[in-house]
């Protein structure tokens, strides 16, 4: 067993080199931890229903999250991984670690003091998130919120050692992290809910927080990684002042990201029981794919994004950031059409169990197909983000950041009482939607042309091979709704599998036939990873054929 871990360990600090290879291993684990994530999603619906316990479970993420939002997000992605990156490179890795471990004391405590006089206030704070909920189902959400906030000053820390990894090209604790987070809130469910009651579900995401940090921080360790005590205080550090001047406008951003979920929460207070929990659960469903491709990618692409800007080669932080754009859209594109295609069933097989009735499927898949729509805006946002942050830009994204939740905001005023639940998800994609498009024109007048002809071809060839996806997709559900009538569970999940593969394969063929370079680059990448062999002949040959068109 010290075998086993010494090895995970050893492996979780070694580096990869290309964007691609990191960004399939963070895809890879992605794909795993979000299997635990639809099985944790499927225990708490059946276990709980859309209901009180659910709505006041999630609606108690909200300050922990916002807290953990403002206080480690804005600070990692727009400044600490730059600075730390830039500080490894010029200087030494002893002058890098030294201003982790100054990051990480004045991190830790500020979000431990900030967290304890939030508990506080708890009762009245609680008021500002759901002010529909009364008697037990606040006091439950009262004291789920009070535990849980201990999850921002372990997944804090946590982060602090996470960026650093990133930062160096290590991406596999990144990576793992998320599937222990995942079985401490399964086994909250599972094995603390009987013992302690509801509040369980609370102390299943603490322990989750608790195995996210252990990994990453023995995995920074082994990476060579030890606490230095500073050479002053804070303050007159001045590395740590200039994180904490680019981590200011990201703060602002962040918040103003977080606007959506706090408006998602006040709204659905007021709504029909259970309103909070169906969005939160159509919201988990199609993030999958903006985690493990969205997501995946950028963060690969950051530390390269970081080291073209700190030599200042706008010309290779283009290339990078459109050829990661390219990857993006091969795998979110179809992913989102599928999403939509497939929603009644994907919601039914993985949530239809248990007090998860019918009427509450309904109104997920719903809400799952208006989320989808925008799924290509909330996926490239992670790296046009990080293409301002690479370049220390932290404000332009910040105010149109405010404007789009703005308008998520006005949206949702405007409609929540004629369409109830489905406003917010209709608010919230138009919000997503506008956010990416008025980001994308203000990088390009920073970077030049990055959208060139490759990126418009492979864009092109990418909508044709959906499309013929789409057909086969429906072509399949079209055969089965003939010859059953999908009353059961194994009806409707053997219409899930044979119509998703159908799509899924047919938009591998396109993608085959019609040459499409990302296609190409993933085969090769996964070639190597399952073989450790060099490419084949023929697709040498294919890599010729397109460099020559």
């Amino acid at each position: 067993m010290m075998m086993f871990f010494k090895d995970l360990f050893s492996r979780c600090s070694t580096s990869v080199s290309t964007v691609a290879g990191a960004a399939l291993l963070i895809a890879v684990f992605g794909v795993v931890s979000r299997i635990f994530g639809l099985l944790r999603d499927r225990i708490l619906a059946s276990n709980f229903g859309a209901g009180d316990v659910l709505d006041a479970y999630y609606a108690a993420f909200r300050i922990p999250d916002f807290l953990y939002a403002i206080l480690v997000l804005g600070a990692l992605s727009a400044a600490f991984i730059p600075i730390f990156t830039r500080t490894y490179e010029r200087e030494s890795s002893e002058d890098a670690w030294r201003l982790l471990s100054e990051f990480l004391a004045v991190l830790v405590g500020v979000l431990a003091i900030v967290a304890g006089a939030v508990a506080l206030f708890m009762p009245h704070l609680i008021f500002l998130v759901a002010p529909g909920f009364e008697g037990e189902k606040r006091e439950m959400a009262i004291e789920f919120s009070r535990i849980m906030l201990l999850s921002p000053v372990l997944l804090g820390a946590s982060a602090a050692f996470g960026g650093a990894l990133v930062a160096r090209g290590a991406f596999l604790a990144y990576a793992i992290a998320p599937i222990l987070y995942n079985v401490g809130i399964i086994f909250g469910a599972v094995v603390l809910v009987p013992i302690m009651g509801v509040s369980g579900l609370a102390w299943g995401v603490i322990l989750g927080a608790g195995l996210h940090f252990v990994l990453q921080m023995l995995s920074t360790a082994r990476k060579g990684y030890r606490f230095l005590v500073p050479r002053s205080m804070p303050w007159k550090s001045l590395k740590l002042r200039r994180i904490v001047r680019l981590m200011g406008p990201q703060m602002f951003s962040v918040a103003s990201n977080q606007i959506h979920f706090w408006v998602i929460t006040l709204f659905a207070s007021v709504m029909a029981s259970g309103s909070l929990a169906v969005f939160s659960f159509a919201n988990n469903l199609q993030s999958i794919p903006l985690a493990i491709f969205g997501v995946s990618f950028a963060v690969a692409a950051f530390p390269k994004l970081s080291s073209a800007a700190a030599r200042d080669d706008r010309r290779e932080l283009a290339r990078v950031f459109a050829r990661t754009l390219r990857r993006v859209l091969y795998f979110v594109i179809p992913a989102s059409v599928l999403l939509i295609l497939l929603r009644a069933e994907i919601v039914r097989v993985v949530l239809g169990a248990g007090v998860f009735d019918w009427e509450d499927t309904i109104l997920t898949f719903q809400v799952l197909g208006l989320l989808s729509i925008s799924l290509f805006a909330q996926s490239l946002l992670p790296l046009l983000s990080r293409a301002f942050y690479s370049l220390e830009d932290t404000k332009t994204p910040f105010v149109i950041a405010l404007f789009s939740q703005a308008v998520n905001v006005a949206l949702v005023l405007l409609f929540f009482e004629r369409w109830g639940v489905y406003a917010l998800a209709a608010a919230f994609s138009a919000a997503s939607t506008l956010q990416i498009l008025f980001l994308a024109f203000a990088l390009r007048g920073r970077l030049g042309r990055f959208a060139n002809g490759g990126t418009r071809r492979s864009l092109s060839r990418v909508l044709i091979a959906t499309a013929a996806a789409a057909i086969a997709v429906q072509v399949v559900k079209q055969f089965f709704g003939n010859v059953t009538d999908l009353d059961t569970f194994w009806e409707v999940f053997g219409r899930l599998v044979f119509a998703g593969f159908a799509g899924v394969g047919m938009y591998i063929i396109m993608s085959h036939w019609l040459r499409i370079e990302e296609f190409c680059d993933f085969r090769k990448k996964v070639y190597m990873r399952l073989f450790g062999k060099p490419k084949t002949l023929a697709m040498a040959r294919e890599e010729r054929e397109m460099g020559e068109m």
